[in-house]
């Protein structure tokens, strides 16, 4: 009865807030409010500038968007430029990938040796932390075990509050090279005390790379072959910075440019990347595939097909939002190069795995999807498959459990995080204060007795 009590409560106190605090659409417009920092072509409202990354879309011809082929560039050089040169020659790339986001430059086979050796160093967590932080103080979701660990960080930090360029390059190293073990033991925790499975805790390898680690930490037998350990890897990589703009680059930028410590600014970006709308929306792709794979007789007929598609548009399919996960993008039009990376090593893995007829109805949707698009919308419409359509899908043949799709997202964006950190600090030392324009009414104080 209490509870009923307390839920009747809390939604009086909901329609209070619910009258109080609409604003009209139209205001919007009328002050010129670029809502989602967002012009009204779709473009984003330039706020800062950045070395570290370029995400380019589209190009603006007398004032008008046009579509463009997707780039993505590290420091200047090309993702599948990077790509190319790191597989072609054999190696893991996600460890150069951190050094070229942070430093500027690529490492020297002597300074990645280094480099690596220092990672190796910082993934194992303090005395007592797995005990008293991770196993005492489980959580259902991996996301916020990560954030709470992040901030506990700070009380094993002998200096967490020294701002100095080379401290906070210290703090960085040591974040990146935590975030996957933080990550990993956060997952077995889930297991063992909502799930009711064995506990595992597998300490790092210093001679492993990060994604072998983490398929070493997250498997109970520590069981992955090259090709798995090669892809993930890769996924670690396209995912590790995507610009200032994205919004938990930009919480990184609004919470340090308060002048606050590392811990703080990473933890708030953790928080932005959990949401649906970031980092977890692979999880509803896979989730819509799942519905069109039952809904769907023949895989193989682009009229079936495109039915269910046209069906999940106008809200009568999946979920009712009228969304198909996975398809555009605020910046990549015509192509987002994520994709195009991806999708390639995926055709391998699902050969590897036997999982063919599932990536042709994979690369079927995308080429459907844009078609639906154009139909419904105009056929100027331009559309394109981003990052999350098939990164799911790949971590699914990885046997990577769901509860570490956005996770292992932050694993490979907190090297971005950090870098924009340390580029923010060296040339951008103002505190972020957009403006806001109050459209209440002047009213006067109301005595007590007075009040309805």
């Amino acid at each position: 009865m209490e509870n009923n009590k307390d839920q009747a409560m809390m939604e009086h106190f909901a329609a209070w807030a619910e009258e109080n605090n609409y604003i009209p659409p139209e205001l919007y417009k009328k002050y010129g409010v670029k809502r989602g920092l967002r012009n009204d072509n779709g473009t984003g409202v330039l706020v800062g500038l950045t070395r570290i990354a370029e995400v380019h879309g589209y190009n603006i011809v007398d004032g008008d968007k046009v579509s463009d082929v997707g780039e993505l560039t590290y420091r200047g050089i090309g993702l599948s430029d990077l790509c190319r040169g790191f597989q072609q020659e054999g190696r893991f790339g996600f460890e150069e990938t951190i050094f070229l986001l942070l430093f500027g430059k690529l490492p020297t086979a002597e300074e990645l040796k280094l480099f690596n050796d220092t990672l190796s160093e910082h993934r194992p967590l303090p005395a007592g932390f797995i005990e008293n932080m991770i196993l005492k103080n489980p959580s259902p979701d991996i996301m916020n075990k990560i954030q709470r660990s992040v901030l506990v960080t700070y009380s094993y930090d002998e200096n967490p509050d020294d701002l100095s360029i080379a401290n906070i390059t210290r703090q960085s190293i040591d974040m990146i090279a935590k975030f996957p073990t933080m990550m990993a033991y956060g997952y077995q925790a889930k297991v063992h005390y909502y799930d009711g499975e064995s506990l595992y805790i597998h300490a790092p390898k210093s001679e492993y790379s990060t994604a072998e680690n983490i398929l070493h930490m997250i498997r109970p037998d520590n069981q992955f072959t090259p090709k798995e350990a090669e892809l993930l890897d890769l996924c670690l990589v396209i995912h590790a910075e995507h610009g200032g703009g994205n919004n938990s680059a930009f919480a990184t930028y609004v919470v340090a440019s308060s002048g606050t410590d590392t811990y703080s600014a990473l933890a708030a970006a953790v928080g932005s990347l959990k949401g649906p709308k970031h980092g977890g929306a692979n999880k509803k792709v896979l989730e819509m595939m799942g519905e069109i794979r039952e809904n769907v007789k023949d895989w193989n007929s682009d009229e079936e097909v495109k039915a269910y598609l046209m069906k999940i548009l106008n809200k009568e399919a999946f979920d009712g939002t009228g969304l198909i996960y996975g398809m555009g993008h605020a910046i990549y039009t015509l192509s987002d190069p994520r994709t195009v990376v991806l999708k390639d090593k995926a055709l391998e893995l699902a050969q590897e795995k036997g999982r063919t007829e599932e990536f042709a109805l994979y690369d079927r949707v995308e080429r459907l999807a844009a078609e639906a698009f154009r139909d419904k919308k105009g056929q100027d419409f331009v559309i394109c498959a981003n990052v999350d359509f098939y990164s799911g899908f790949v971590y699914e043949m990885l046997n990577i459990p769901k509860e570490l799709y956005t996770p292992i997202f932050a694993v490979a964006r907190v090297a971005g995080w950090c870098a924009h950190r340390i580029e923010q600090l060296i040339s951008e030392q103002r505190i972020i204060r957009p403006a806001y324009k109050s459209v209440s009414c002047r009213t006067g104080y109301i005595p007590m007795e007075k009040r309805k």
